[in-house]
């Protein structure tokens, strides 16, 4: 691989950072809530004797519940809830019924927000008297899923990676390289960062209201819901952050702009003032994240907001250094490259920010699983796993980062080391380009081997004259070929005089351009900085998949909450059902039916819950979970009984979908008792399907 085909590894690099962005966000689980369902009054499926005065819901945490949030339907679809929900008791909550209600099928949804801003949403069916049939249909579609969804989770990356560029980026060029301030690349970088965590921000509070509430797309603009998200924790945040970004304007501008212009001394001066300032603006910013996502909920919030405050400013300065870093190997001009002093004190803020990662990475991993089974049990867990064996690999690169810079430092240290002045080999170092250590290009701009090894800041080796001599001789054969093209003296002008200024202007930028690529062919021959570009590069790409996991995990319930909500889970199935009525002696049928389709996630449990399990109209529950017990949604599912003594059926049954794993059938008809044989056919691809089976006694 030779310098010159940066510009291909840049764009190999963005179409990995698109790719992986694609793959995780359409891997990721549309319902990643962090708060779960862990109990309710009547449970799921139950048929009491009489109806209730009110139903209750408890969570895993507390969740934000509006007017509409809890909601109750009867048979026909008619809400017989009152429609204000109130909080019992801690995470309980409840909305009363109206009285006098008949016997038959009612359907309780709930839409509520949890604690850490993330949608959460259900429903569920309990029997009055006796199972009847539904004419209530619930959307498929899961909170915080559909195009809003999959436009809320890029919206949240692109404020991450903005924000990581803008801090990491003001962060490298103040602390290691202030002359990268006046490099036109590195400045266009920076204002990016600001532009995409600007732009990203509105689009967040535009979206807000939609993905907590219908998901539509028209609701986007419905100023109604924007009022409403304005009054919430994660609106409040997001207008804070608006407000942060705008003193981040001011910063960038001052930045770029005063502080280029300024010398040395006044340079030194600025950069307290600057730094202090840029410090409480990145960690404002930072701040609007830990107030609305995980840190503000669960446990210890009063230490985790802080900690995942230091936690994000590490991973900007870090990530965010590295990348500006890249950008400035690669689009600095010759005249002011990246000089070895500052990658060596980038390796410093390097590795203060990977020792900040990984004590408050290992308390914030403590807080999210609370076990050591977490890490295998539960999807946050696994994603957490393949982090830290991410983040293992980018410092296994940046080590060897580490080994090219000290090349590079011993190598723009070598003239002093060899008795040559001490100013020289510091002049070298930082960059001072040729013309201002006494050296000068040529009339035909062509650079001098003195000043290449100054501009450079690296002592010339003989590899790299071998390199630089093919570089001569095309120079000398480009001069040869324009002396061609020279008009002869003395001769007379052509008779289109007027064209001679434009071919003038021509030749001018000719000339620019070939001596822009001369200087840069000597800087790419220095092999140390070679070897630097590339191992940066190789962090980058490999920085662009940690941040994406990353922004995954923040959407992904923690594993704590899902072990909580699977525990609590297990032990309301282990509960008997509840006394049924005196015309129904017979209770629930539960038939638990491994599955293998043989493709990627092909293996879980079907349980399928009869009720009342006698002839005559019944209903059915289908529930699909993973072999760790999680529930997962499939592309379909369906029943079929058959009483084969008599020679009936098999009977199709499609379930309608209610929720994450969750199916249900009303009005199923069993005419006759027996031993009925129940198929359940399960769908995980476009391809992969299987149908298992089992007998249930119907009396």
């Amino acid at each position: 691989m030779t310098p010159t085909d940066a510009p291909r590894r840049m764009r190999i690099l963005v179409l990995l950072f698109l790719a992986v962005t694609g793959a995780l966000l359409a891997g990721a689980a549309p319902a990643s809530a962090h708060a779960a369902l862990t109990g309710s009054d009547p449970r799921q499926g139950a048929v009491v004797d009489r109806a209730p005065t009110r139903i209750t819901l408890t969570f895993s945490e507390e969740v934000a519940v509006s007017d509409g949030a809890l909601r109750v339907l009867d048979p026909q679809g008619k809400r017989v809830d009152s429609g204000t929900p109130a909080g019992v008791s801690g995470t309980t909550y409840a909305v009363g019924l109206h009285s006098g209600l008949p016997d038959g099928t009612y359907t309780v949804t709930y839409q509520v927000v949890s604690a850490d801003s993330h949608p959460v949403a259900g429903a569920y069916t309990f029997s009055v008297g006796a199972p009847s049939e539904t004419s209530v249909a619930l959307s498929g579609q899961a909170a915080g899923g559909g195009l809003v969804g999959f436009l809320y989770g890029l919206g949240r990356y692109v404020s991450y990676g903005g924000f990581v560029v803008l801090a990491g980026g003001a962060a490298f060029v103040l602390a290691c390289w202030p002359r990268g301030s006046g490099v036109r690349a590195v400045q266009r970088f920076v204002v990016s960062g600001w532009v995409a965590l600007t732009a990203a921000t509105l689009a967040l509070l535009l979206l807000r209201g939609s993905y907590t509430s219908s998901g539509k797309v028209g609701d986007v603009f419905d100023l109604e819901l924007l009022g409403q998200v304005l009054q919430t924790k994660t609106g409040a945040s997001l207008v804070s952050r608006l407000l942060l970004l705008a003193a981040a304007a001011l910063f960038v501008a001052v930045l770029f702009g005063a502080y280029d212009k300024r010398d040395d001394e006044e340079k030194r001066d600025l950069t307290f003032g600057l730094a202090v300032g840029g410090t409480v603006v990145a960690a404002g910013l930072a701040a609007t994240w830990a107030m609305s996502e995980h840190a503000s909920s669960g446990l210890q919030p009063g230490i985790a907001m802080p900690v995942h405050v230091v936690h994000l400013l590490a991973v900007a300065a870090w990530l965010g250094g590295l990348t500006t870093l890249l950008v400035a190997l690669h689009r600095a001009p010759a005249d002011t490259p990246v000089t070895a002093a500052a990658v060596r004190r980038f390796s410093s803020v390097a590795l203060g920010g990977v020792i900040t990662l990984v004590v408050t990475g290992t308390y914030q991993s403590w807080r999210q699983l609370g076990s050591w089974s977490a890490f295998t049990d539960t999807r946050y867990g696994q994603l957490l796993l393949a982090k830290l064996g991410l983040v293992a690999v980018l410092v296994g690169v940046g080590w060897v980062s580490r080994r090219w810079t000290g090349r590079l430092v011993g190598a723009a240290d070598g003239p002093a080391e060899h008795g040559e002045p001490a100013e020289r080999g510091e002049r070298a170092e930082e960059g001072v380009p040729a013309a201002r250590s006494g050296q000068a290009e040529d009339a035909s701009g062509a650079v001098p081997p003195e000043a290449a090894r100054t501009r450079t800041g690296v002592r010339t080796t003989a590899g790299a004259s071998e390199q630089a001599e093919p570089a001569e001789q095309t120079e000398h054969a480009e001069r040869a070929g324009q002396d061609e093209h020279a008009e002869p003296a003395g001769q007379n002008p052509p008779a289109g005089q007027a064209d001679a200024p434009q071919r003038a202007q021509q030749l001018a930028r000719q000339r620019a351009v070939m001596a822009a690529a001369r200087r840069k062919r000597l800087r790419d021959a220095d092999p140390n900085r070679f070897g630097l570009r590339r191992s940066v590069l190789a962090e980058a790409g490999v920085a662009v998949v940690v941040l994406a996991v990353t922004t995954v995990l923040t959407q992904t319930e923690p594993g704590r909450t899902e072990q909580d909500a699977r525990a609590a889970g297990a032990a309301s199935s282990a509960t008997p059902s509840a006394p049924s009525a005196p015309s129904a002696p017979s209770g629930t049928v539960t038939l638990d039916m491994p599955f293998d389709t043989g493709g990627k996630d092909g293996k879980g449990l079907v349980r399928i819950d009869l009720t009342p399990a006698r002839v005559g109209v019944n209903q059915a529950h289908v529930y699909v979970q993973r072999p760790n017990g999680r529930a997962f949604d499939i592309p379909e599912v369906k029943i079929a009984f058959t009483l084969e003594s008599k020679d009936l059926g098999p009977l199709p049954v499609v379930p309608d979908h209610i929720s994450t794993g969750h199916w249900t059938a009303s009005g199923v008809q069993l005419p006759m008792a027996g031993d009925w044989k129940v198929d359940v056919t399960v769908r995980t691809s476009d391809v992969d399907q299987v149908t298992v089976s089992k007998n249930a006694q119907i009396g």
